[in-house]
């Protein structure tokens, strides 16, 4: 990994300062890399930073630089570090906050702040001053810290590591004046912060309760989030799902965490009413590491008619959509403990029957829609794409499917689906490849790709190995179909936008146009080369349509159809023809 790194011997006179204290401080919670962009009022961490052991990656937008630490700490397991400026520096990176907060993804963020005399809301006048900069970063972080004096950083920096990393994670913004980073420091040099993660265990009561109704459920179903996801529950899982012989759904944010092609596995098909009526029908629902959100419930469609029991480590998820036996704690510590206290029941093929048909009737309703290319896109990306690599995919039409489809293998597959913002899959995946060095994958459409277009700067600078798929189809793809749906025609969704292939290639990035039938050959061979490069795949794409198996009810609606969207793709391709060559 290149990084920037000054030379110690040629600051060896620098006088410690706050900085300094910082970066020290981070070094003995156990950092190696730092994200960020310099600004006036934080040059002391990095004049610290240069003079020490880490590693710092320069991004070009403080958002797509709190995107890249998520993604560094996605992969890699450990805690992101970012490092933003005062005002519109630390403003910026709040939409990526707002993914790592939503996905519950460890990240301490240092921001500076104006000089001490301009806190408490005065107006002096000062550089970047904001009335109440930490109020700005409440929404999207687990805990906010001002620090007023030099001493102080080692502590509030140790506080700000555990709480990271407690359960639920999350990231914790920590704002330094500008005056206490350049303050001598007055303390010795820190050399080792001690760090206790506390474990969030279940109560009792609250487990022996749930054993009871699992052991005696007749049709016990499983849906894994997310949360099952980070707190490494794939092992527990896996013994409590043989036990009750239960399906298991994951939802997007839980891809991994069971195996695709187990007999127990019923996928992530979470928008199709098929997955929706097994879980509705289940006579007790175990809900791990989910809220049972937008999404996951077939856009609040799902309307379980037995019990739910819900574990999950933040509280505010408890119940926040279906009354449940709420069980607080980590994911894996719980099931593990259910796993032992649950009985193993015979194997008689029902469950494992169950599942066949769930897959077999999707397959079948996606074979009656004009869907080829999509699904054969699909299967080219995944044949394409070795099975250990991490991929990270924006709010895209592809993106979409992947959700569903998509058998992440013995790689990760991460989007942007917790918060849902655009430009995220170029700066995650760079993170990631830079954290792991390993090549990553990248999944944009045209119009979040301008979001991170800058990031190939970064990408250059740092020899990401990291491709970057970019499906280019004239706009906003998806929104253009809901427009189409809601209002029979789009407005505001159609883009200029440049060459992809010119562009890269002026950063001095190997760059290769192609189409839905050679996708899967030059992204095969962008995987297999080095340093960072782009795939730009000219195309329209189409989502499924949604299917409910029974009628609405007042406690379960119909959810919203995307009626006309499959023709509106259609119509918009045969209208257009081939998507132009060159700038548009």
């Amino acid at each position: 990994m290149c990084t920037f790194r000054a030379e110690v011997c040629c600051m060896t006179h620098s006088p410690r300062h706050g900085g300094d204290l910082v970066v020290e401080t981070l070094g003995a919670l156990g950092a190696d890399t730092v994200f960020g962009i310099p600004g006036q009022h934080a040059l002391a961490l990095f004049d610290a930073l240069g003079r020490s052991s880490l590693s710092f990656v320069s991004a070009r937008v403080e958002n797509n630089a709190a995107f890249a630490a998520d993604g560094y700490a996605r992969a890699t397991g450990e805690v992101g570090v970012l490092f933003v400026s005062t005002g519109p520096g630390a403003l910026t990176s709040l939409a990526g906050l707002q993914e790592a907060y939503s996905a519950g993804v460890p990240m301490v963020v240092v921001a500076s702040q104006v000089p001490l005399r301009g806190l408490g809301g005065a107006r002096r006048g000062m550089l970047h001053q904001l009335d109440d900069q930490q109020a700005s970063a409440r929404n999207v972080c687990k805990s906010t810290h001002l620090v007023r004096r030099g001493s102080h950083i080692p502590s509030v920096l140790q506080q700000a590591w555990v709480t990271a990393l407690t359960a639920p994670q999350g990231p914790v913004w920590v704002e330094i004046p500008q005056d206490v980073l350049l303050a001598p420091a007055n303390i010795p040099p820190v050399r080792d912060i001690p760090v206790a993660v506390p474990a969030l265990l279940p109560r009792d009561e609250l487990v022996e309760t749930a054993a009871d109704w699992l052991q005696a459920a007749d049709r016990p179903v499983i849906l894994a989030g997310g949360g099952a996801r980070r707190s490494g529950a794939s092992e527990p899982l896996m013994r409590l799902a043989e036990a009750l012989r239960a399906p298991v759904v994951s939802t997007a944010g839980g891809k991994g965490v069971f195996p695709w092609g187990h007999p127990l596995s019923a996928q992530s098909w979470v928008e199709d009413g098929l997955t929706t009526e097994l879980l509705d029908d289940a006579d007790v629902l175990l809900v791990v590491g989910s809220a049972l959100g937008e999404v996951t419930s077939n856009y609040f469609t799902l309307a379980p008619r037995g019990r739910i029991i819900q574990i999950d480590a933040h509280a505010a998820v408890l119940e926040s959509n279906h009354p449940a036996l709420g069980i607080h704690a980590d994911a894996a510590g719980t099931l593990a403990v259910l796993a032992e206290q649950v009985r193993p029941r015979p194997s008689n093929g029902y469950a494992e029957g169950v599942v066949q048909k769930l897959l077999a009737g999707i397959q079948a309703r996606l074979d009656t829609q004009p869907l080829a290319a999509e699904r054969r896109l699909m299967e080219d990306l995944r044949d394409a794409v070795p099975p250990d690599t991490n991929t990270f995919w924006d709010m895209t039409i592809a993106a979409y499917w992947a959700w569903s489809c998509w058998d992440s293998r013995a790689g990760q597959f991460q989007s942007a689906q917790a918060a849902g913002g655009l430009g995220f899959g170029l700066p995650a995946a760079l993170g990631a490849a830079l954290g792991t060095e390993q090549r990553t994958l990248a999944v944009s459409g045209d119009g979040s790709a301008m979001y991170s277009i800058a990031e190939l700067a970064t990408a250059v600078q740092h020899r990401a190995p990291v491709t970057w798929l970019i499906v280019d189809d004239g706009g906003y793809g998806i929104l253009r179909e809901y427009m189409t749906a809601t209002f029979d025609a789009p407005s505001a969704t159609e883009l200029s936008r440049p060459d992809y292939v010119a562009l890269a290639e002026s950063f001095g990035i190997p760059a290769t146009k192609t189409t839905l039938q050679g996708v899967g050959a030059a992204l095969r061979a962008a995987l297999a080369s080095e340093g960072p490069n782009v795939v730009v795949l000219n195309a329209v794409l189409a989502m499924f349509e949604p299917t409910t198996p029974a009628p609405p009810t007042a406690s379960a609606p119909q959810r919203p159809v995307r009626r006309g969207i499959r023709t509106s793709a259609r119509n918009f391709r045969e209208g257009h023809g081939a998507l132009p060559d060159g700038p548009q």
